[in-house]
């Protein structure tokens, strides 16, 4: 992996910012910091601030693992083209069977979990989130969750942060609707920026030239050919993404030439 903000990376995102580009996020984690209480994950205010610019001069999508209701009570001045949640499901429609059985998944899990103090139940509808980050036997609570996960039947498990993601097997994943949202906002290319293992649905997408993935903090075993540091980095890239939109903007006026009149 390769660090994007390296000034012989930036000329990549400079590249990207000449098409008709995508930007698509991931939010805890990326655009605000991860905290012990998720319902409490805020963007810093200047995160909000340049990610309400960077709205202004691109598409932008945030595709998360919450509902999107979750989400768009966390971007209230911030105008972006999409919100995407429960890791790409939403706004897929789902039928009566679909949405039943992740109801069962809940109830199983909370009567063989809710003996474990320090572990949140997060019920989205059409997926599960099941956070320990607030057990103090979190190798236990990881190994019991595990458990209970597999124990449901036709359900896939993605383990984030201290959390595990469950969600209906087969459903769409944040590839597709990365995808999705840029072939229906009529865009190019796409850079996406995640943190985790959901985020690598689209880190392996085989799109070279069409999609630039860049991870929050290095990781040996990621799909995505670039990272940021840490989660603070995303406001330089924000703040670089800005200057390069910028210049081509400026690039196309001096290309057309001046006006003259008749």
């Amino acid at each position: 992996m390769r660090h994007i903000l390296a000034r012989a990376n930036v000329e990549i995102l400079r590249q990207f910012a000449w098409s008709k580009t995508l930007l698509a996020f991931d939010y805890d984690g990326t655009l605000a910091p991860i905290v012990d209480d998720p319902a409490r994950a805020r963007m810093r205010p200047p995160t909000r601030a340049l990610f309400r610019n960077v709205a202004r001069r691109y598409p932008c999508a945030v595709i998360s693992g919450r509902s999107r209701e979750d989400i768009r009570r966390h971007l209230v001045g911030v105008e972006v083209a999409e919100v995407i949640g429960n890791h790409g499901i939403d706004p897929s429609q789902y039928d009566g069977p679909l949405l039943r059985r992740v109801r069962v998944w809940t109830a199983k899990l909370e009567r063989e979990l809710g003996g474990l103090r320090g572990v949140v139940i997060e019920d989205r509808v059409v997926s599960i989130a099941v956070h320990y980050r607030q057990s103090r036997e979190k190798r236990r609570a990881a190994v019991e969750i595990l458990r209970a996960a597999q124990s449901l039947g036709k359900v896939r498990v993605i383990r984030g942060k201290l959390v595990f993601n469950l969600l209906p097997e087969g459903a769409p994943h944040k590839g597709m609707a990365l995808q999705t949202a840029r072939d229906r906002l009529g865009c190019d290319t796409a850079i996406y920026i995640g943190d985790d293992e959901a985020d690598e649905d689209v880190f392996a997408l085989d799109e070279p030239g069409r999609l630039l993935g860049i991870r929050v903090e290095e990781s040996a075993t990621s799909h995505a050919a670039y990272f940021l540091r840490d989660q603070q980095e995303v406001d330089d890239l924000l703040s670089v993404l800005l200057s390069c939109r910028a210049a081509a903007d400026r690039g196309r006026v001096t290309s057309r030439g001046p006006r003259h009149a008749d």
